[in-house]
């Protein structure tokens, strides 16, 4: 049987309470890495991270609360704590499901999250960072995306950063007399690509691989061609219109490349950015960025508003499912697990008792009958107190109670081996149906005298 255990701690920089500057700063290695470095703190047996052009949110599971955010201070020590939304077992799991439905986006209801978080997880997987608790998680959550997205309108309109990237530029330049230079040939660049395609005069595609230009600019309509990224300048006087895109670790464009560019509009939708920020200081240069976006985004979510309302339902109809799921599960398999120890320890036993009783003479089937049923009756009375416990903690979200009992009452649990604790033993619920004088007179001088006396009262 696998028992899961533990608490979901979660915290988040995006674009909600932080700057472009701030996502960059803490995603500084790849979701990967990061997972890896995150399993690697103590106390955390998951983690899941995902990191986009704007937010770097980062899971850990452990088993209590404290340890989780002890784990995840360092992922996000480089930026003021004041950016930083950190998220409890369950806000964590409704913070998947917003996330994946799109209300969490810059660009409300964009597709693209889907992918991004499909990549997180099998990013978490390769590094091994994929239990049973953010699996339920992590894959609940993409299927609420994947709802939201067909049962709702909340992906109509201005679906993704390439598509606002245009919906900006529209408003600032004639696009339709105009060459534009995206730059990268990534998922982003791709999406900025597609979303230019038939609405500017033509598109360039600037990518350090040729081949993924290419394959890019053959699947446009329109006229379309490829360059390297030594040819940016050339390629930029051309162009009124600068996408970047790029997953460089520093700045691709700078003052220098941009300066006898002529009049150009540049939107850098890189994370980090791939725009040095003098490159605004040229006179004949726009730059606009992640930051700027925002009002773009802002009436997309205007428009989106009911379509947003009508997910939110499917939100809460799902993380109702999904917190009673985890209720039920988590006290299910604890108390199952305490049962298989307890079953274990009981026959081991009562084997030891019968061949100690057979010793000093034959027992009849009756007899045998006698002491298994006391056996029964024994397990019975002593954990059904905890059992009705366990349940209770489930009904009232005792996260903490049920992950205590779930390291103590682990499948092979062996009460032989369990030290004493001191305390006053729970009454029983349930009474032994065994009657003290049917009791062999050899099992009685082995039974202790509290427990007779219990079988007599009752």
């Amino acid at each position: 049987m696998t028992t899961p255990t533990g608490l979901i701690s979660g915290v988040s920089v995006s674009h909600h309470c932080g700057g472009i500057d701030d996502i960059g700063a803490v995603s500084h290695s790849t979701q990967q890495e990061t997972v890896a470095r995150l399993l690697g703190r103590e106390g955390v047996t998951e983690a899941f991270v995902v990191q986009t052009c704007n937010r770097a949110e980062a899971f850990v599971v452990a088993d209590d609360a404290a340890t989780g955010r002890a784990a995840l201070a360092p992922y996000v020590d480089p930026v003021d704590e004041a950016v930083v939304d950190e998220l409890d077992h369950e806000a964590s799991l409704r913070h998947l499901m917003r996330v994946a439905a799109g209300l969490e986006s810059l660009v409300v209801g964009e597709d693209q999250i889907i992918g991004q978080l499909r990549a997180a997880y099998e990013d978490a997987r390769a590094a091994g960072g994929v239990g049973p608790v953010l699996e339920e998680a992590v894959v609940k959550a993409i299927r609420v995306g994947e709802r939201a997205r067909t049962e709702t309108a909340i992906n109509e309109g201005v679906t993704s950063l390439g598509s606002a990237a245009v919906r900006l530029a529209r408003e600032e330049i004639d696009l339709e007399r105009t060459a534009a230079l995206v730059v990268g040939a990534g998922e982003m660049g791709a999406l900025a690509a597609r979303a230019l395609d038939g609405v500017v005069e033509h598109v360039v595609i600037a990518n350090r691989s040729l081949e993924n230009a290419e394959h890019l600019a053959e699947s446009l309509d329109g006229p379309a061609s490829v360059v390297g990224l030594d040819a940016v300048p050339i390629a930029l006087a051309e162009a009124g219109l600068a996408v970047t895109a790029t997953a460089s670790p520093g700045y691709v464009l700078d003052a220098e490349a941009l300066a006898n560019a002529g009049e150009t509009l540049v939107v850098d939708l890189a994370q980090p950015r791939d725009v040095a920020p003098e490159a605004a200081d040229l006179d004949t240069v726009t730059l606009r960025d992640l930051d700027t976006l925002e009002a773009v985004t802002a009436e997309t979510r205007d428009r989106r508003r009911e379509a947003a309302a009508a997910v939110e339902a499917i939100i809460d109809e799902e993380f109702e499912n999904l917190v009673t799921q985890y209720k039920r599960k988590r006290a299910d398999e604890v108390i199952a697990a305490m049962y298989e120890g307890a079953e274990e320890t009981k026959e081991r036993e009562l084997r030891t008792a019968v061949s100690q009783l057979e010793s000093a003479g034959d027992l009849t089937d009756e007899q045998r009958e006698v002491v298994a049923s006391l056996a029964d009756a024994l397990v019975g009375q002593l954990l059904a107190p905890p059992t009705q416990s366990l349940r209770d903690a489930a009904e009232n979200d005792d996260w903490s109670t049920i992950n205590t009992a779930l390291r103590l009452f682990g499948p092979g649990l062996d009460l032989a081996d369990q030290e004493p604790i001191e305390t006053e033993a729970p009454a029983p619920t349930a009474t032994a149906d065994v009657d003290p004088e049917e009791i062999p007179e050899g099992v009685q001088d082995r039974m202790p005298e509290r427990v007779l006396e219990r079988l007599s009262d009752d």
